[in-house]
């Protein structure tokens, strides 16, 4: 059963993984979304979908090399939290991975820009649903 369609079965959810990246201040990196995609504007933690076959840590690796220019291995992503969310006619799983350790300098591949904040400051920036139940969260663990 779905929410939308108490008849109809949900389909599979959208599992998309991001990125907490922390600094040695303690600052998290965030990127903006740019024009021509939905929720344009907005301000989120940098990653992706995954794609058929891959794990989520390796989805989450591919897409930081895709989006920032950065290598990160995979032990140094630490499991965090998720935020489930309805999205259109689907559902949105979003896992979130602490990572304090990558090689290279994080630069803007797709975004229209980046960001250094403190956690305190994610609450000021417009931000996608999902993400915005992991600030709290992310408060806490760095």
């Amino acid at each position: 059963m779905s929410a939308t369609d108490p008849g109809k079965p949900p389909k599979t959810p959208l599992i998309v993984v991001a990125a907490a990246l922390v600094d040695r201040d303690g600052r998290l990196l965030v990127q903006q979304r740019p024009e021509g995609l939905s929720m344009a504007g907005l301000w989120e933690f940098p990653g992706g979908k995954l794609e058929p076959g891959e794990t989520p840590e390796q989805a989450l690796i591919r897409e930081l090399g895709e989006e920032l220019a950065i290598d990160v291995d995979h032990a140094c992503l630490a499991p965090a939290c998720f935020a489930s969310e309805p999205l259109g006619d689907r559902h949105l799983l979003l896992l979130l991975y602490v990572c304090r350790k990558w090689r290279g300098t994080p630069v803007a591949q797709h975004a229209s820009a980046l960001r250094w904040v403190r956690p305190v400051e994610l609450h000021g920036l417009a931000m996608p649903p999902a993400d915005k139940p992991l600030i709290g969260l992310l408060e806490a663990l760095v």
